[in-house]
């Protein structure tokens, strides 16, 4: 996959994950159906996090909830051990055997 190819994903999910965790909040004030808490999170898993995590802290959203801020901080734990595995050719041809 080219690089210019995973920027444009990374800006999609990303603007995808800020754009739902700000509506499911808009959800939440208003008593509308809300977004599950696992598409929230599922959003954040392919690669949103950063925007899931920009959203939440904007607009002060699941912040409170503790299974929810655990579920999400061991998501961004592996993203992050994951991303530092894939800087290193060691790490990549560990990824690689997992794949």
């Amino acid at each position: 996959m080219a690089m210019g190819t995973i920027a444009y994903y990374l800006i999609a999910v990303n603007l995808a994950a800020f754009a739902a965790y700000v509506w499911d909040k808009h959800l939440a004030e208003t008593g509308g159906r809300r977004i599950s808490e696992s598409t929230l999170l599922g959003l954040a898993c392919l690669g949103g996090s950063p925007g899931a995590w920009a959203a939440m802290r904007l607009v002060r959203h699941k912040t409170r909830k503790a299974s929810f801020q655990t579920s999400f901080h061991v998501l961004l734990a592996v993203q992050i051990v994951l991303l530092v595995a894939a800087s290193t050719e060691r790490g990549r041809a560990f990824l690689t055997l997992l794949v």
